[in-house]
């Protein structure tokens, strides 16, 4: 038998033949909408786009479908000879359509598939089908039914914005020197002292033993923050970060809170000034948004359209703006001063509410406001003490942003021994944090850290009013869908 070089030599007229029928059968290119919307030059061979189709306009000598993959705000538009229209080209039906680029008279986009072939890959009865043509339905509508919201415009659309987030804040931590700490989601710690904790324990689980310590051998809970444990890896590493879902069982139904949440978290060594944590608080912000506005600007342009009327404005001032500090005690002031009447009467000592983040941020000209040097007693127990007389306060810091109120909150950590021996003490916690104590025996450094919630920034840049609506699958009181 001829080797395929023999035979290539024996019959070059066959190998001629071969090389062009080869060409022939080339797998035609696949384009997502987002490719093909953005193709400078028509290309002559055919392609192949897959998605769903978001409308169907059948004339007599035309049939128009737009079709989107979620790839881009806008879908394609497909013009095909009525004879490729079927009965299952509905709204809502997925397919897989094959033609050729060519240049669209239609304003918003400059070209358009002209199909040779279009199929049908999943039928939609598109009268059973939740979401109807050119209907804008509201969130609260929507989020009945979180296993076809993507489907949705402006749900796609903010999970687009969403992940450009997500990778923005990763890449502003590390283009800034920050290790990225995958902190456990189990743990036997409750950062925040306040005991909104989901407990975790196993099923149908047998030690053998006759006891019923459980699984670990020590009462477990969903993480609520992983500071903590970012506070020992900072015992090591100068700039750390993580990022990932926490967990509270606070039985409210507010627009501002979740049961799981995402939370970016940072602690930086050797730093005694709470400055230095506020600059990289700002700077994070910033950075991000200016990534959102560069990189998602149809989807920030749609949000600012549909669902809160001049954002992208908004937003361009938060980014160019400086950020206005103030204490706790003049935010207080401020707030007694005012004429409004709050539902929670300011004083000196209390929590400030959302009422009050919020009439903060617009008495300094809506742009976000860091307030710092809040009452000892209202922070959890690392945060340092600033022996500062009567009105004892600590280095803690919270930034307040248009819309939200609280979005960051930090502070510096409390590194002198005795100090955090006695406020554990006197909160009846030096046995639990034992651990804690010691790594401060250890080469331990001044240092400071802050929490970000990533939901509350999403709402804070795309003018969302409730939370529920900026994560795929919201978990709060008495629901958890799917």
């Amino acid at each position: 038998m001829f080797s395929p070089r023999k035979l290539a030599v024996a019959l070059p007229g066959l190998c001629r033949w071969h090389r062009c029928h080869v060409r022939h059968l080339r797998p035609v290119s696949k384009l997502s909408v987002r490719e093909a919307l953005a193709s400078a030059e028509t290309p002559s061979e055919e392609i192949r786009v897959q998605g769903w189709v978001r409308s169907v306009r059948s004339q007599k000598e035309v049939l128009f479908l737009h079709v989107s993959d979620g790839s881009s705000l806008e879908g394609l538009q497909i013009v095909a000879e009525p004879h490729l229209k079927n009965s299952a080209l509905s709204f809502g039906s997925s397919v897989e359509v094959t033609g050729s680029l060519v240049r669209s008279l239609h304003k918003k986009q400059s070209v358009e598939l002209k199909a040779s072939d279009v199929k049908v890959i999943g039928r939609c009865d598109s009268h059973e089908f939740p979401f109807k043509l050119k209907e804008r339905h509201p969130p609260e509508y929507v989020r009945q039914f979180p296993h076809l919201r993507c489907r949705t415009k402006t749900f796609s659309s903010l999970l687009r914005v969403r992940g450009a987030a997500t990778s923005a804040v990763h890449d502003f931590f590390q283009t800034n020197g920050f290790l990225h700490i995958h902190t456990p989601v189990i743990t036997s710690n409750d950062c925040e002292g306040a005991g909104e904790l989901f407990k975790v324990e196993a099923t149908h689980w047998d030690r053998g033993s006759g006891d019923d310590a459980g699984f670990f051998d020590v009462p477990a809970f969903l993480t609520v923050s992983g500071q903590l444990h970012l506070e020992v890896m900072s015992g090591g590493f100068s700039r750390v970060f993580t990022f990932g879902p926490t967990f509270r069982a606070e039985n409210s139904q507010s627009r501002r809170h979740l049961a799981e949440f995402y939370m970016v978290e940072a602690e930086i060594s050797f730093t005694e000034s709470l400055e230095d944590i506020m600059q990289v608080m700002e700077n994070l912000f910033k950075s991000t948004t200016s990534a959102l506005l560069s990189q998602c600007p149809e989807e920030i342009e749609f949000f600012s359209k549909y669902v809160s009327p001049g954002q992208t404005d908004r937003l361009d001032k938060l980014v160019t703006s400086d950020f206005v500090t103030m204490t706790y005690t003049e935010a207080v002031e401020v707030l007694k001063r005012s004429q409004k009447l709050f539902r929670y009467k300011p004083e000196w000592g209390c929590d400030l509410q959302t009422e009050h983040e919020k009439f903060l941020v617009n008495h300094c000209g809506d742009v976000p406001v860091f307030v710092i040097d809040y009452p000892y007693d209202l922070k959890p127990f690392y945060a340092r003490d600033n022996e500062d007389g009567p009105q004892r306060t600590a280095a803690a810091v919270d930034l307040l942003v248009p819309g939200v109120g609280e979005l960051f909150g930090g502070s510096l950590r409390e590194e002198r021994m005795d100090r955090l021996q006695s406020r554990l003490e006197t909160l009846g916690l030096r046995d639990t944090y034992q651990w804690y104590l010691d790594i401060r025996k250890f080469g331990s450094v001044p240092h400071g850290g802050f929490g970000m919630g990533f939901e509350r920034y999403l709402q804070c840049v795309l003018g969302v009013e409730n939370i529920k609506d900026v994560i795929p699958f919201p978990r709060f009181p008495h629901s958890c869908l799917l």
